[in-house]
């Protein structure tokens, strides 16, 4: 029989296999791991499984191989300089409650046209689709070419919700005003954290 150590190592490793990277801070939101230090002891007792990267002086996990192997992860993940849109994503995931059927980077194919977009993530809320989309330092150019598809895969399936994360009140502010006509949700990340 587990004991409950193993128990909640295993919930860790499996949700770094679903989130990619997960900063301490988020870690011990989804796992209750108490204080910063009793979640540092328990994650440095775990560091066979684990790699980490320092972020603006946060420490942000990944799985090593050992730990890929431990819960059959495939996907390797290493150090990265796009590490703020994944924990920007995570951000989000944590404060959506964590929907079930919650999947990161999604193809969506718009009817009758060779136009795809992959979302950030989606999920299924109510029977009602939510595209997840994240802007961290993404250039405005690339930001109305995704909102332009989207308002094309509106007029085939108007029942979405569009979710943005953003940087600055200038870039949500941006973002809302170019979705008019979808269902949309724009977050600044400071006030998801």
């Amino acid at each position: 029989m587990r004991s409950e150590k193993e128990k909640r190592e295993e919930a860790i490793l499996l949700s770094l296999r679903k989130c990619d990277y997960l900063s301490r801070e988020q870690l011990q939101k989804i796992h209750n791991l108490g204080q910063t230090r009793n979640a540092q002891r328990i994650l440095s007792n775990m560091n066979q499984y684990l790699s980490f990267l320092i972020e603006a002086k946060k420490k942000v996990y990944y799985l090593n191989s050992a730990g890929r192997e431990l819960i059959q992860a495939k996907k390797v993940r290493k150090k990265t300089a796009m590490i703020n849109h994944y924990l920007m994503r995570n951000d989000l995931f944590i404060l959506l409650g964590r929907p079930s059927t919650w999947k990161n980077e999604v193809k969506i194919t718009i009817p009758q046209s060779n136009v795809n977009i992959i979302s950030d993530a989606a999920f299924i809320s109510n029977k009602i689709h939510h595209f997840i989309e994240i802007d961290h330092k993404q250039s405005m150019v690339k930001n109305v070419a995704k909102i332009k598809r989207y308002l094309q895969l509106s007029t085939y399936n108007p029942h979405f919700t569009l979710v943005w994360v953003t940087t600055t009140p200038y870039r949500k502010k941006r973002i809302e005003s170019m979705c008019h006509g979808l269902r949309v949700k724009v977050y600044l990340w400071d006030e998801i954290q």
